[in-house]
């Protein structure tokens, strides 16, 4: 499930800063580290996303692969997708984000370390989430147009000269 609106009164009545929760997609698609790069791609097709999280039998974040991963170093050095293991192609120095912080804290650290995908992880640090920063740009235009229906609706009508 995917939500990403948050609302008028879980942004003034929330804190100086949203939780991450409230725009995160909680089905996060994940594989094995041992997946051949060729499955990895073909279930990224499948389910219409650009990432997959590698995850440990524990349930922990062990990396991230994307489709540009795949891209870069499978197909660009002429690699077999079939033979190559998920964990030979992930990136390893995956970024995890408690499922407490708040949104703009999280963009913030995303922007500083130049990242646009972000696991969620509970306080064991297992996976509970992803937010993306197309994520985050869905929900503030969402949080923008809802601002701007409010103005319009409390404004005075301005008669228009002819």
């Amino acid at each position: 499930m995917f939500i990403y609106h948050l609302g008028y009164e879980s942004a003034v009545n929330g804190g100086s800063d949203m939780g991450l929760m409230k725009c995160c997609r909680g089905q996060v698609v994940t594989i094995s580290s041992d997946t051949p790069a060729v499955d990895a791609a073909k279930i990224m097709g499948e389910k219409n996303v650009g990432s997959v999280i590698v995850v440990g039998t524990d349930g922990r974040p062990r990396g991230i692969l994307t489709d540009r991963d795949l891209v870069i170093r499978v197909l660009a050095q002429g690699k077999n997708p079939g033979t190559v293991r998920t964990e030979e192609i992930m990136s390893r120095d995956v970024v995890t984000f408690p499922d407490s912080m708040g949104i703009y804290e999280a963009v913030q650290k995303m922007a500083d370390r130049g990242i646009r995908r972000m696991p969620i992880v509970d306080d064991a640090g297992k996976l509970t989430g992803i937010v993306t920063m197309d994520d985050i740009v869905r929900m503030l235009g969402e949080e923008m147009a809802f601002v701007a229906k409010n103005i319009e609706k409390q404004s005075p009508l301005i008669p228009i000269p002819m």
